[in-house]
């Protein structure tokens, strides 16, 4: 199991921004595959994006394209997911995972791929 520690999770209005954040270690920035998900009331959990930083291969899937962003922090061992104009549909548990893969469509549908950190709420609502 590889320590994963999201953060920034919270309510928004819609069509704000909010900025996760996904602590590990540099090891596992080195070599590992970082993904976001996320699991809404009542729905299976989804694959949001994820990205790649030993050859910088980033993933979107399409719903978020064009709102949402992943980059990476080395200085800070740090993975973000920057959101911007949040609907009330992004609303879930949104949780950071690591995975010793390639980044794409096909990885973040197999969950059992993936260690899990806690999640943090995403609530979008006026």
């Amino acid at each position: 199991q590889v320590p994963v520690v999201e953060s920034g999770g919270g309510l928004v209005q819609p069509g704000g921004s909010l900025r996760l954040s996904c602590a590990i270690s540099r090891f596992t920035l080195g070599y590992y595959t970082i993904g976001w998900f996320r699991q809404a009331p009542g729905k299976e959990r989804e694959g949001v994006s994820c990205i790649r930083p030993s050859d910088g291969s980033t993933y979107y899937t399409d719903s978020v394209k064009g709102r949402f962003t992943i980059s990476r922090d080395n200085a800070e061992n740090t993975v973000y997911l920057q959101m911007s104009s949040l609907k009330p549909e992004d609303t879930a548990v949104y949780y950071c995972a690591v995975a010793h893969s390639q980044c794409g469509h096909p990885e973040l549908l197999l969950l059992r791929l993936w260690d899990w950190g806690q999640g943090t709420q995403v609530t979008v609502s006026s």
